[in-house]
Parts: C-alpha cells; sequence; structure tokens
C-alpha cells in the first residue's frame, strides 16, 4: 500500500486553471481520471488524511503512485479530454456504467458489402445500424419476420450466403420472398444496399411515408383491375402497421428525446433509458455502476451521459460512410432519405434530453452533444404534463432496476471478497490480489503445442486482458518447458515495456507536455501490467518451471502456485508439501474457476489450431498438393471433416485444383478413411472438461 505524500505535488506546482489529471500506479498504468475547475483545489483534497477520505477513494490513493494533469483553455475541453482518457485508458477506479442485462437489437450491417439484417446482443460493431433495445426477443424476431416482407434484406449468415453462392440457388427465403437473393444475382449490390437503408430508414421511424407509399400502389393497382398485386400491397401495408404498432405511443408525433432516471444508494447507482422516437417508446435500457468517491447525482448524470452518447457516436457508422451511402444511385421513390447522415446522427442523439435530477457541468454537455448531434440538443427536467409522467414511470423501472441488482449481487459482492480474501490468508501473501493471472498448456501427444493466459481482476474475469501462445522448437518437448517458455516470454515483455515506460517518464507526478497527451495509446493492450499472483495448472513440475522463469529473469515480487488436478492442492515453489483449502472455502472455488477458465481457452485455441493443421496433415504425401493448394482447400472447406466429404466436383471448385487432381485428393482421403486414420481429430474428445485419446484412453492435456 502506497503513501499518498510520497508522491504529493507541492501546492504552489498546481494550476489554478481548468485542467484534467489522471492518477497513476507503479507499473504506470491509468488508475483514476478527473477533471475540476481548479484543478489545485481539487488534487489537493485526494491528500487529506486518510481516515477522513471516501473508502472508495482510499483505496485509489493508497494504490496510486503518481498524479499528472494538463491545463486546457475551457471547461467544455476538460470535459472532451475527460471522456477521452476515460475511454482509452479504462480505469478502474472511474465510473463505469455496466449494462444491467444484455438486450437484444435488430441490426443491418451496413459497413458490409451486401448488408445483412439479424437479432444480436452484446458489444457493437463499427459499420453497423442498431435499432432497439427490445425487452423481448420474441417481439424483435416477429418485428424482423414482418418487415422483411416489405424490405426483403438477406439475414442468412456468411455461411450460407457463400454456399448458396457456389451453388447458385438461393436458400429457403429466398423462395418464399423474405429475401432478395442478392446471392443468385436476382437482385444488383446497389439495389439491395437502397433496401437496406429503407428498412434502416422505417426503423428510425419514418414508417408514416412507406406505409402512405404501399396504400397509393394499392389503391392505383386496384384502379385497374390488378387486384392481386393489390392484395400484396394490403399484406405488406399491415405487416408494416403491425410492425410500426408494437412501440407504445406514449407523446405526441412529434417527440424525439431520451429519458433518464436514477436510483441510488451510499455505494450502488441504477440509470434507466426509455428511447422515445416520433413520440413512441422504440426501446429501453438500463446500467448500473458502483459509486467512486462521494458521487452525487448530478456527477452520476454527466458521467452517464458521457458514456452513453460517446460510446453511441463512436460505436457506430462514421461520417464518411453515412454520406456515401446518402449519394448512392436512388431507385425512384420519392420517400429517399433527404440526408442518411443527418436521420442517422438525429437517430442517435435526439434533439432533447430529459433526466429526472440535475446534471453536472450540463451547459458544457449541451455544446458537446450539439457538436456530436449537428444541431441543438437541450438537456432538461420536465416538471409537469405527460412528460414528467413518462418520467415517474422510468425513475419507477430504474427503483425496481437497482432493488432487483442489489438482491442478485449481495450474495456476489460478499463471496468475491470472501475468496480473495482467503486466498491471500491462505498463501500468506502481503498484498491483496488485486490482479491474478492463470497458465495451462494444451497439446495432444506433443503436436500443436499451446498456452493461455487468462486474467482475474477483483476476482472476476477479463477477457480483454487473456492472452494465447503458439509453443515451437524445443520449448514445446515437454509440459514444464513449455511452461517455461511461456512465462518467460510475458514476463519478458512486462520487464521490457517497463523499461520502455520509465525511459519515457513512467509514473510521475507533475504537469503533462502538450504531446504527450496519446502516448499510452498501445500500452494498455499490452503485459506492462503485472499480476500479483501467478497460478499455472498443474503440480511442482510446472510450478518449478515458472518459478525458475521469473529467477532468471529477476522478478521477485510476483507469487507463484499450481493447481493440481487429483486432489486440488494448492503447490507453491521450493515447498515438499502442498497447501490444503478446506475443499467448500470460497477460495478454492476462485481457485477452481481460474484454472476451468484457463484450460477452456487453451482448450479452444488448441483445437482451432489442431483443425487448420489437419488438412495439411492428411495431404503432406499427396504429389502435387504444396503448401498453396493446402492452404486453399483450408480456405474453402473450413476443416478436414468436410474436404473428406467432398465431391469431385465439389473440390474442382478450389482455384488450382482441375478434374484430375481433385479425383487424385478424392482416392487418397477415401483410402484414408478405409485404413481407419484420424484425419479430422475425431480421436480427441471432451470428457469432462479433459482432451482424452477415445484409442489409448489416455488423458492429455
Amino acid at each position: 500500500m502506497a503513501d499518498p505524500s510520497t508522491y504529493r505535488p507541492a501546492r504552489g506546482d498546481i494550476p489554478t486553471g481548468p485542467g484534467v489529471y489522471r492518477f497513476r500506479d507503479a507499473t504506470g498504468r491509468v488508475i483514476y481520471v478527473g477533471k475540476a475547475k481548479n484543478l489545485r483545489n481539487r488534487l489537493s483534497s485526494y491528500f487529506a488524511p486518510l481516515h477522513s477520505l471516501a473508502p472508495k477513494t482510499r483505496s485509489m490513493v493508497t494504490t496510486a503512485a503518481g498524479v499528472e494533469w494538463v491545463v486546457v483553455g475551457t471547461e467544455l475541453e476538460s470535459l472532451q479530454l475527460e471522456y477521452t482518457w476515460i475511454k482509452q485508458f479504462q480505469p478502474r477506479f472511474n465510473i463505469a456504467y455496466r449494462d444491467d442485462k444484455s438486450y437484444p437489437y435488430l441490426a443491418v450491417t451496413m459497413g458490409e458489402e451486401v448488408p445483412r439484417a439479424l437479432v444480436t446482443r452484446g458489444t457493437r460493431k463499427k459499420g453497423t445500424r442498431y435499432f432497439g433495445p427490445y425487452s423481448q426477443a420474441w417481439a424483435i424476431r416477429e418485428t424482423l419476420d414482418a418487415v422483411l416482407r416489405v424490405f426483403p434484406v438477406r439475414s442468412c449468415s456468411p455461411g450460407v450466403y457463400k454456399r448458396a453462392e457456389r451453388s447458385g440457388r438461393p436458400c429457403l427465403l429466398g423462395y418464399i420472398g423474405k429475401c432478395s437473393a442478392p446471392c443468385v444475382g436476382q437482385i444488383s449490390v446497389e439495389d439491395h444496399r437502397a433496401l437496406a437503408e429503407d428498412l434502416c430508414r422505417f426503423m428510425s421511424g419514418h414508417a408514416e411515408s412507406f406505409i402512405r407509399d404501399l396504400e397509393e400502389q394499392m389503391r392505383q393497382a386496384a384502379a385497374v383491375q390488378d387486384f392481386e398485386t393489390a392484395a400484396a400491397r394490403r399484406d405488406d401495408v399491415e405487416a408494416l402497421s403491425k410492425a410500426f404498432e408494437r412501440n407504445s405511443v406514449v407523446l405526441s408525433d412529434a417527440v424525439d428525446a431520451d429519458f433518464f432516471a436514477l436510483a441510488d444508494d451510499e455505494l450502488e447507482a441504477a440509470v434507466q433509458v426509455f428511447h422515445v422516437r416520433g413520440g413512441r417508446i422504440r426501446g429501453q435500457r438500463g446500467w448500473v455502476t458502483e459509486k467512486v468517491e462521494d458521487t452525487d447525482g448530478p456527477h452520476l448524470f454527466e458521467a452517464l451521459l458521457q458514456q452513453v452518447y460517446g460510446e453511441r457516436t463512436a460505436d457506430d457508422v462514421s461520417g464518411a460512410e453515412l454520406r456515401a451511402q446518402a449519394s448512392r444511385e436512388e431507385r425512384g421513390s420519392h420517400h429517399r432519405p433527404r440526408s442518411l447522415e443527418l436521420d442517422y446522427r438525429e437517430d442517435l442523439i435526439p434533439r432533447t434530453v430529459l433526466v429526472s435530477g440535475e446534471v453536472g457541468n450540463a451547459e458544457q454537455l449541451e455544446r458537446w452533444l450539439t457538436e456530436l448531434r449537428g444541431s441543438k440538443v437541450t438537456i432538461s427536467t420536465p416538471q409537469r404534463g405527460e412528460k414528467a409522467h413518462l418520467m415517474e414511470t422510468v425513475q419507477e423501472n430504474a427503483r425496481q432496476a437497482l432493488a432487483l441488482h442489489k438482491s442478485r449481487r449481495a450474495g456476489d459482492i460478499t463471496t468475491r471478497s470472501a475468496s480473495l480474501q482467503q486466498l491471500q490468508e491462505a498463501l500468506d501473501l502481503p498484498d491483496a490480489l488485486m490482479r491474478i493471472e492463470c497458465y495451462d498448456i494444451s497439446h495432444v501427444q506433443g503436436s500443436n503445442v499451446v498456452a493461455s493466459m487468462v486474467v482475474f481482476e477483483d476476482g472476476l474475469p477479463r477477457k480483454a486482458e487473456y492472452r494465447k501462445f503458439a509453443i515451437t522448437g524445443e520449448a514445446a518437448r515437454d509440459d514444464t518447458a513449455s511452461m517455461y517458455d511461456v512465462i518467460h516470454r510475458r514476463f519478458s515483455r512486462h520487464l521490457a515495456q517497463q523499461a520502455e515506460q520509465q525511459a519515457g517518464g513512467g509514473p510521475r507526478t507533475g504537469e503533462l507536455a502538450p504531446g504527450e497527451l496519446s502516448t499510452d495509446s498501445a500500452a494498455r493492450k499490452r503485459f506492462a501490467y503485472p499480476p500479483n499472483l501467478v497460478v499455472v495448472d498443474g503440480g511442482p513440475p510446472q510450478v518449478a518451471a515458472a518459478a525458475r522463469a521469473l529467477d532468471d529473469l529477476g522478478v521477485t515480487d510476483i507469487a507463484v502456485v499450481g493447481l493440481a488436478k487429483r486432489l486440488e492442492e494448492v503447490w507453491v515453489p521450493d515447498d515438499d508439501f502442498p497447501v490444503i483449502l478446506p475443499r467448500a472455502s470460497e477460495a478454492l472455488y476462485l481457485m477452481q474457476r481460474v484454472r476451468d477458465e484457463a484450460h477452456r481457452f487453451a482448450i479452444t485455441f488448441h483445437r482451432s489450431k489442431r483443425g487448420k493443421s489437419m488438412i495439411a496433415s492428411v495431404l503432406d504425401d499427396l504429389p502435387g498438393v504444396g503448401p498453396a493448394k493446402q492452404k486453399a482447400l483450408l480456405k474453402h472447406f473450413g476443416s478436414a471433416k468436410k474436404l473428406r466429404a467432398a465431391r469431385v466436383e465439389e473440390i474442382e471448385q478450389v482455384p488450382g485444383f482441375g478434374p484430375a487432381l481433385a479425383a487424385k485428393v478424392v482416392a487418397v482421403l477415401q483410402e484414408q478413411d478405409r485404413d481407419g486414420k484420424d484425419t479430422d481429430g475425431d480421436d480427441a474428445a471432451d470428457a469432462g472438461g479433459l482432451t482424452v485419446n477415445m484409442t489409448t484412453g489416455e488423458i492429455l492435456d
């Protein structure tokens, strides 16, 4: 635990103007970012006596080893720079709103050459339009099914699309009219993209113009007694009306707004938002966060709006892409968008943001949102009328979400804290276990040797920090050599990057030079941040190999243990007896979760690597099939199993394969099948998380 007085800057050295500051730990990692109207007053408050600080603040300043700042011209600049740094460094002590559950969205992949409509959850991808969120997955699936009748955009997976391209036959959706079948040329790529743009415009709330257009087409067809077309247009109108009416009408048609409400207690806060477009509730979403410092409502709302609108505009289609889409040739429809980019920005950020309480730095946030949207944005709190009534509904949702979250998380937080404390005490470690790394080796009889590194911070997996290693040469001869190689490689990089950071200044106290604002853009994703504990999957030999690798590098401040599978003993270096954790202890459960996650990650990587090498292994001795053609076969079929089932005509479609060579490949594969050779890795199967050779019964790891 660091003493804040060791890095406290002299009060006279801190400027009194507005600026942004960041605290770093001993490894140079940014752990907190903040802004202030007066940097001197704000930073001085962190160096008060520890007993007078809030628990989160006390933990932050004792974890930090340095503080630095940059002076800006205005409060708006400090707001923008603070958001940039928070997004760049993801400091663990900053407010970070997490989705309280996974919501489904309707997504249209406008970044692809042939856009695709699908229902999705999880991380947003650049170049994809998202509509929602929807509270029920069935509702969005019914909506997609209805709109595909009028906007028959492709909804198939990439594999199905490529298979239809190769065969020249569309899938079932193409036959029943739910897809315009660009895969077989029934519609051009340009016209299909225009269909996708129309779908996006309809889902953005511009449904009336499409419905009016279809009704006019229906009347015109009926007037000339083309009753079949008139009936089809009638069904299209019903489908769009059904999809459009799924969203509840709550306000007048002209209202486009996001309603945010907050419910909090001393430790946590929950937020709910209703997205209202054209007077209809288009989506609902929720977040929860742990409070940092003595955080109040205005600060929570400020951080929320920064995160929500900053991420929404950063993760989606860029303005240049949107302008390119809007400039494409029109298909003759009079309801083409006046500006797809303008419509899209208005959909992401409405003209009105309504909140249930006061927002910190509201004026600067309004200016920032106005710049992002391209037109005026206002932030306000409704006092009366239908908007205030809807805000009460959103507020009640936030209160219910907080109560539900606390009931779910109470046991989890207690359990994680207990498991980390028990493990620290059992291993007699001086520091709290903020970060644990676990390593596992995976192979099949010495072939395709790989290793995994998984990371747990505060008892939770941090998947963005996972790493995988391919092991070759002498290091692949056995598990101990492989473990030594992986640990040595990982911490060699750690030492090199630590030296690089120290050469560039490292953790320090003081003002940043203007050119230093982006020097850490890549460091956050590298190996510079060390663990408190290294766990290896195995017993004394693997532990000794890992400890020897650290000793050879001169790393002495990182503990190493191994978890053996058979009796779940915890082995420490240079000790003839293991540490036995109680069978029902939370510490043992944590160790098992960490070990099992490392094993899962290693097995997944090994299978992908083994699958890619199987085709090469079965064709190594085949005359006329060199590395380039093996690669072409792998790319075309994806696995040895699919190649083995392929016909001569299918192999002929691979570049470089004529009828004679394709027939030779099929003959060799059929001969191998008769000999009973394992050409697709079928001899290796899972059994309770272990890899087992089905021929010998040997457990492979």
